[in-house]
């Protein structure tokens, strides 16, 4: 028998890809079409400075228009002055830097391309634990590098720091999706290939982090586009999500509200009133019931204008008038 008889199809049999193709199991086909689709839309990132001062570092990044708007880590372009992006089609281009934001991670930079395929924007308020996600990104180099895995946990908090600031995002989420150094700035998406988070830390084995995709962040990214930076307003409180008690949760008809832990002194919440212990349960007139939703109204908010609180104390609903500063 000739060797090339060894890998003739049997009569009657279908070829090998065919078999393949139906060996694939739901999983599997999900996890290679998102694959297929996610990999046009992801960059594999090469940036440092020219002058030396910082050795050359990788990243990833996603295109999020055709005209070359790209998505990152804001720590994968902190101090960097020139870079390139590689697509998987084998185009390069260099890099101009948008606007970066340390306090969330998130940074937008502007490859000098026309044609690249955007990616399709999701909703990570919509996910759920144990839902299937797949990250795309160019670990140790490696580019174009497809993982699989589960959403482990929701609302997580990863703490950023820009200078003396310092800011919790909120509702990071945790997957098992294997990522390594290189992941940063990658995508991380839903099995309808939609964009849901941007890889931005591995905490540990088989626990990653990404920042979510969801209203808030949009609205930063939409600042960093239209002025290069994020102009936050400032009130100077910490606090997280509590249960309202039984009687204000059927009053006001919700479950939560953003719990007053500490009021800095002298700062405009203290001016207004607040005290630790309060019960946010509205800001400028719209319901809250975690920090991002707060987080979200200081984005953009204009400075020196009075803003409408309302908290619960101690069974009573009282307004209070807060004026923000910006958060330098």
């Amino acid at each position: 028998m000739a060797v090339t008889d060894l890998f003739a199809v049997p009569a009657g049999r279908q070829p090998v890809d065919a078999e393949d193709d139906e060996a694939l199991d739901a999983y599997s086909s999900t996890v290679t079409r998102v694959a297929e689709r996610l990999r046009q839309s992801v960059a594999s990132l090469r940036v440092g400075r020219r002058d030396g001062r910082r050795p050359e570092g990788t990243g990833s990044g996603v295109a999020l228009t055709a005209d070359g708007l790209v998505v990152t880590s804001a720590h994968v372009v902190e101090g960097v002055n020139h870079g390139v992006a590689a697509f998987a089609d084998g185009r390069q281009y260099e890099l101009e830097l948008v606007g970066s934001d340390p306090l969330s991670d998130l940074a937008l930079i502007r490859s000098r391309a026309a044609g690249l395929t955007p990616v399709d924007m999701g909703d990570a308020d919509r996910l759920r634990v144990g839902q299937l996600v797949i990250a795309v990104g160019n670990p140790l180099g490696f580019s174009g590098s497809v993982t699989a895995g589960v959403v482990s946990g929701l609302g997580r908090s990863l703490p950023t720091r820009s200078g003396t600031n310092q800011r919790i995002v909120e509702n990071v989420i945790q997957t098992d999706a294997a990522l390594n150094p290189g992941n940063s700035g990658g995508a991380l998406a839903d099995g309808r290939s939609r964009l849901v988070g941007i890889n931005t830390a591995v905490a540990g084995i088989g626990l990653g982090l990404a920042v979510p995709i969801n209203a808030t962040t949009r609205r930063i990214l939409a600042a960093l586009q239209r002025d290069g930076r994020v102009r936050r307003g400032y009130l100077g409180i910490a606090g997280g999500t509590q249960p309202l008690p039984p009687a204000a949760a059927d009053r006001l008809d919700r479950k939560a509200a953003i719990g007053v832990v500490e009021v800095v002194q002298g700062s405009p919440a203290a001016r207004a009133g607040l005290q630790p212990g309060d019960l946010i349960v509205e800001v400028g007139g719209q319901p809250v019931s975690r920090a991002g939703d707060l987080q979200g109204h200081m984005i953009g908010a204009p400075t020196g204008r009075p803003m409408e609180i309302e908290v619960l104390r101690e069974g009573r609903l009282l307004r209070m008038t807060v004026v923000p500063t910006e958060l330098n």
